[in-house]
């Protein structure tokens, strides 16, 4: 009997590239390959490449460089690029990089078995017609307790910084049977706490019983699933954010108290010009809302400095805007240009002037992350058990707010939820010890 062929895979950004790798991860077992976690030793080496991070193609083809080698030294090993990379610079990976033998674009990947049959050096980047996850196979049993769940792509928003609407397509929502389907299948394989995804996730209006869903929808009758203890989603937009879903973070005790909602920037002038078409008094209303139904609810956000045009007076507004609403996490960038989007065509700002306002961005929000840790000390909270800890007796999991959690705990069992008491905080993470 033949050893099957190994399979290796780097995800770059976001949680919806890795939910894309294991479903790449999927449809290849169903050819017969294996993971592996070492390139060296795979039959077939995929990069699964994001768009949004700075200097996206840059580490794409450093990364294409070191492979080299392998390949030389195998002629056999097959090389793939997927995600927005592929999608937006598609035969020009091949052009660049002929060792690359397939390049598949995020809403294709579901033909990627049949690309490597076919060999040859392929590329495909359509948006096709049909719905690729019908075309992919079922979910295999599960390595944890959560899971992401990809319930819209695309985005209609055209944001001028951003690609994903060249990248990913218009905004489209599965239906709400699928979801649930798929839901159900994963609940049944040991799954406990799911995190539904979107590039515009709360803008979702999947088609089901009684005409379209909204996300708020969708989250109350997940909670009504049995087995399903936890629910997040992620990533938002300010403008989707409804009252019933506002209203479902209060009534749904599923829906874990964590939202992430970026803003990007403080100054009305720059959010203009970002084509965010929401303003900074519409942003802090909206937290004041949220947190008027659920006063413990942890925020995160993004935000970009250095934007074409952005003065020390719009830095200062966004300053003013982090202070103003006290964030538990964010996760901030230095502009970088994306080809083919409105902004790529301005003037930039001086990288020292950026370099020097994300490190005073970054500061800020490292204190306030460290402050929301420090007032968990002394708290009860809940934790789900994802692994075990590094050392003896000690089980590794998330808390309600997303927080990690070391606990002391020589019984734990991976996927319980439990409750325990923090003693102390990290950098980075919480320590605590089990309630009996």
């Amino acid at each position: 009997m033949s050893e099957p062929k190994k399979l290796f895979i780097k995800t770059y950004g976001c949680q919806m590239n890795v939910y894309d790798s294991e479903r790449m991860a999927e449809a290849m077992g169903a050819e017969g390959y294996v993971m592996t976690d070492a390139a060296e030793n795979a039959d077939m080496v995929l990069l699964n490449t994001c768009h949004i991070r700075e200097k996206a193609s840059e580490k794409l083809y450093s990364d294409l460089g070191r492979l080299r080698p392998l390949k030389q030294a195998n002629p056999d090993l097959k090389i793939g690029v997927a995600g927005c990379v592929a999608q937006a610079e598609g035969a020009e990976i091949q052009r660049r990089m002929p060792l690359v033998d397939i390049v598949v674009g995020p809403q294709a990947y579901h033909r990627l078995p049949q690309m490597v049959r076919d060999g040859g050096s392929q590329v495909d980047t359509d948006f096709p017609a049909e719905d690729k996850f019908d075309h992919l196979p079922q979910r295999k049993a599960m390595r944890g307790p959560t899971a992401f769940l990809t319930v819209q792509e695309g985005c209609d928003k055209f944001c001028a910084f951003c690609v994903v609407p060249y990248t990913r397509g218009a905004e489209v929502s599965r239906p709400v049977d699928r979801i649930l389907r798929e839901a159900r299948d994963l609940i049944a394989r040991g799954v406990r706490e799911i995190t539904l995804l979107g590039q515009n996730v709360n803008g979702y209006h999947g088609e089901g019983e009684g005409g379209s869903w909204t996300l708020a929808r969708l989250i109350r009758t997940l909670a009504e699933v049995d087995g399903l203890d936890r629910i997040r989603y992620t990533t938002s937009h300010p403008n989707d954010m409804d009252d019933d879903l506002i209203a479902a973070h209060g009534d749904v005790p599923q829906l874990m108290p964590y939202l992430h909602l970026p803003v990007q920037s403080g100054s009305d002038r720059i959010l203009k010009a970002m084509n965010r078409k929401h303003t900074r008094d519409d942003y802090l209303r909206l937290i004041d809302r949220i947190r008027a139904v659920r006063q413990d609810i942890l925020l995160s956000s993004d935000f970009i400095v250095g934007f074409p045009s952005e003065t020390d007076e719009d830095f200062e507004d966004t300053m003013a805007l982090v202070r103003a609403v006290g964030f538990g996490a964010a996760y901030s960038f230095k502009y970088s240009a994306r080809s083919g989007t409105p902004a790529a065509e301005r003037p930039e700002v001086m990288a020292s002037v950026a370099d020097s306002r994300l490190q005073a961005l970054q500061a800020l929000v490292l204190d306030q992350q460290r402050s929301a840790q420090h007032a968990m000390v002394g708290k009860e909270v809940n934790v789900l058990y994802e692994k075990a800890g590094r050392f003896p007796g000690q089980m590794v999991g998330k808390s309600d707010h997303l927080h990690a959690v070391h606990v002391d705990d020589p019984t734990g069992q991976i996927s319980e939820l439990v409750r325990v008491r923090v003693l102390a905080s990290a950098s980075n993470s919480l320590s605590a010890v089990r309630i009996s």
